[in-house]
């Protein structure tokens, strides 16, 4: 074993907000006795609340920003949300990136629809197993150790944007994707749906709450049970989940929220993922690969996963004006999956190629068996105070808190030969037997410290100083596929941001933040890696207008990522050398034009070039898989009342612009848009809805991660649904 304590780089000018932090919160202390703390309100309606269901699209509060309510305008960085209404508008599956599709700054699926995990990108970066998050408290994930929460239990997904480690620790460097749990209602509550594809997969659902009469409590229980075949051959799933919830609400001043979450999956796998380059971008010698083709094994291939999550959320405010707030969750998930992929063509002398001289008319794919044995059990805590006081003529929002994170995955995996399979024409019946190169168990703790100050003067102006932190341990023991270590890491994190509220609901603003993201694994010598870190730069200006409900928001950013792990492509050891860097620029908009018009648009430029790079030849290029432009537009249109009062129609395109397939960048994806078009009808309390994604079957690639590794984007798919609020 080989004991480590290092520190990852702090920034100077962090440091200095950091002790301005300290400085403001003694300030407001030596005032207390003179000014009694006040509880941090949000000025809002029903409308704007920082959780819970959106009204419309255009949310205007969030909490995910903050970890406190605060306006969207307020916050110093990009945010994202999806409210209640929006996910059911267009949703299909209930899968988290599934929702995302229509964000800017986010490339939703690059690997197209898997079943069992969401892909997410922000701002060129991977956020998929760092960037989840479960009311304010990450859902990490490592190896195939991931969770998964269905939409239907969400009152909203808020994407906040660049770098949040000032806020929550170690993560994406690209931003988070905190989901919002539906919650217990003071009024009576109980709605059933139910629906179907084109595929044959369908679910029944309910949603039922209610506060118990003559008592402090209320309840929600949600439940929802789906499955059916997918779009490849051979694929199929059955799923189900139930969120049980109990608020306690004595007085104005008090509330427990305890919920749990139990989830099951079981499924044979689908496909349109592990492509070569050639037969899904550009024809082979043998055409273009059919996306609906399976080249598992039907009698081999299983996928089983058990969730488990519980916890609480409880909020008190003291007489003295200050909030306190904790938030705990304990998640178990257990996955196992055994099912074989390819890896290019088959060739008796290379064993495996690009598939670019593959044979015409009886080309092989190469296959790679493969098996694992998943446990996670994860614990986070996050506990703050925040209040509000004024010093002189300026007025603050103050937090201060400490947070835990706990995470433990023991996996097996094991890889095996299985027999080539006809591209053209798969037969089955290979046996498959895999051997482990991997056992090992880990453990990762996290201890964060962190305040923030946010402070408003003059006219409309609002400051935000936020410092952080953190102590990382982590302790991997290795069965067999590695050498054991522990590491003991620091990191400080800050957020800086100054904005200009005016009259009109214009707010520009500008705010630099640094990040830091454990990295798992051991250099050449044995020793543990060091954090990623890196900062960003944005500017940008949000806008809610006085003469319609709505939302715009435009930005400017760079993210340099630091540190950055590679492989040495000579003895495969890891290496800490690389650097890569994220510019773009942000446009979105969500408006409620009027009771019947709602729209939501996107656009996203990003320029990611490799500026660090242990094979010399990449530096100046772009990293593979993600879109240099994208695009969205949704518009919904509820007809007025007359004879086809109660119907609702919308639609919406999604463009995907180039993105590289490999990283030597000689291979291009090419561009695609795709459509998408909903009809409903609402009478009363009884509800209709039509809703297609890829309405005119579009055969498009979604993103390549090398010219092996190319996946289909997900065919024509309607949804059929009914529901009733009884």
């Amino acid at each position: 074993m080989t004991q480590m304590n290092r520190r990852a780089r702090p920034q100077p000018w962090l440091a200095a907000g950091v002790a301005a932090i300290a400085i403001l919160s003694a300030q407001g202390a030596a005032a207390q006795e003179a000014t009694q703390l006040k509880k941090i309100v949000v000025d809002t309606d029903e409308k704007d609340k920082a959780t819970g269901p959106v009204k419309g699209y255009a949310a205007v509060a969030t909490e995910a920003g903050a970890k406190t309510a605060m306006p969207i305008s307020r916050v110093p960085q990009s945010v994202s949300v999806i409210g209640r209404e929006e996910l059911e508008d267009r949703a299909l599956s209930g899968k988290i990136d599934e929702a995302l599709r229509y964000v800017s700054g986010v490339t939703a699926q690059p690997f197209g629809s898997d079943p069992d995990t969401d892909w997410t990108y922000i701002r060129g970066f991977d956020a998929t197993q760092t960037g989840g998050y479960l009311d304010g408290l990450n859902l990490y994930s490592y190896g195939f150790g991931g969770f998964q929460v269905d939409s239907y239990f969400l009152d909203r997904i808020t994407v906040l944007k660049g770098p949040s480690s000032a806020l929550y620790g170690g993560g994406s460097p690209g931003g988070i994707i905190d989901m919002t749990r539906k919650t217990p209602t003071d009024e009576p509550l109980l709605s059933t749906e139910a629906g179907v594809n084109n595929f044959g997969n369908g679910y029944v659902a309910f949603d039922a709450s209610d506060k118990i009469k003559d008592s402090a409590f209320s309840y929600r229980l949600a439940a929802k049970v789906s499955g059916g075949n997918y779009q490849t051959d051979y694929g199929n799933d059955l799923r189900s989940a139930v969120m049980p919830q109990l608020t306690w609400s004595p007085d104005d001043s008090t509330k427990l929220n305890i919920f749990a979450y139990y989830s099951t999956l079981d499924q044979r796998h689908s496909a349109g993922s592990f492509l070569p380059y050639y037969g899904t971008v550009k024809d082979a010698p043998f055409g273009k690969i059919d996306p609906d083709n399976y080249y598992g094994e039907p009698d081999l291939d299983e996928g089983t996963t058990r969730q488990t999550m519980i916890g609480y959320n409880f909020e008190r405010e003291l007489d003295n004006g200050v909030t306190l707030k904790q938030s705990l969750r304990y998640g178990h998930v257990k996955k196992y999956e055994n099912a074989p992929y390819t890896y290019g063509c088959y060739d008796a002398v290379t064993y495996f190629s690009d598939c670019s001289s593959a044979d015409a008319e009886n080309a092989q794919f190469y296959r790679i068996g493969f098996e694992h044995h998943t446990s996670v059990d994860a614990l986070n805590v996050d506990n703050h105070a925040e209040g509000s006081f004024d010093t002189g003529p300026i007025s603050h929002d103050l937090m201060v808190g400490i947070d835990y994170k706990y995470f433990k995955i023991d996996q097996v995996q094991a890889s095996g030969y299985a027999a080539p399979i006809s591209v053209l024409d798969p037969d089955y019946g290979a046996d498959i037997v895999t051997t482990p190169y991997l056992i090992q168990d880990l453990v990762q703790q996290q201890v964060g410290i962190y305040a923030q100050n946010q402070m408003r003067f003059g006219s409309g102006w609002v400051a935000t100083l936020n410092g952080r932190y953190d102590f990382v341990h982590t302790d991997s023991d290795y069965d067999l596929g590695g050498t054991d270590y522990v590491a003991d890491n620091t990191a400080l994190s800050g957020r800086a941001g100054l904005a200009y509220e005016f009259a009109n609901g214009v707010t520009p603003y500008v705010s630099a933040s640094t990040f830091f993201d454990p990295v798992i694994g051991t250099t050449a010598s044995g020793e543990g890696l060091d954090p990623e870190e890196g900062y960003q730069l944005e500017a940008g200006v949000k806008y809610r207008p006085d003469f319609i409900d709505g939302v715009f928001t435009a930005s400017v950013f760079q993210i340099v990522k630091q540190n950055w792990t590679l492989t040495n492509p000579t003895t495969y050891a890891s290496e800490q050398i690389g650097e890569v860097k994220s510019r773009g620029v942000e446009l979105e908009a969500k408006v409620d034009l009027t009771e019947q018009w709602r729209a939501v648009a996107g656009f996203t430029y990003l320029d990611m070039e490799i500026t660090k790079h242990n094979v010399a030849s990449y530096v100046g290029n772009s990293p593979y898989l993600i879109p240099e432009v994208s695009a969205t537009a949704w518009l919904d249109y509820k007809l007025p009342a007359g004879a086809l009062e109660g119907v609702s129609i919308g639609g919406g395109l999604r463009y995907q612009g180039k993105s590289w397939a490999d990283l030597e960048n000689t291979l291009r994806v090419p561009e695609a848009v795709v459509a998408d078009a909903a009809i409903r009808y609402q009478k009363d309390n009884l509800g209709v809805s039509l809703t297609a994604s890829n309405l005119f079957d579009k055969d498009y690639v979604t993103g390549c991660q090398g010219t092996l590794v190319c996946s289909y984007g997900a065919g024509r798919t309607v949804m059929l649904k009914i529901n009733k609020l009884w």
